[in-house]
């Protein structure tokens, strides 16, 4: 493509933004899930922390962020029990 093809159409999006503003209900619902995810990560954080000395670890990836973020400590206790009686 024509490099000042994709420059115009830049600055037009740009511009429609600017005028229309930006959709916040996406933003919003991406803000609050970046919320949970640091939340899960600081649950997971802490629970190893305090169950190393019992020899508990759980991993801390985005899967078990993500289901102790948005489960909370049911989640995190889900997951302690998965732990503990499958592997």
């Amino acid at each position: 493509m024509n490099p000042a093809v994709i420059i115009t159409s830049m600055v037009v999006l740009i511009a429609l933004l600017l005028v229309l503003g930006a959709p916040i209900k996406p933003l919003r619902f991406l803000a609050q899930g970046s919320v949970k995810l640091v939340i899960g990560v600081l649950f997971l954080f802490f629970f190893n922390v305090f169950g190393a000395s019992i020899g508990l670890h759980l991993p801390i990836n985005i899967y078990t962020a993500l289901i102790t973020g948005f489960l909370g400590i049911p989640g995190l206790a889900s997951l302690a029990a998965i732990h503990l009686f499958i592997f």
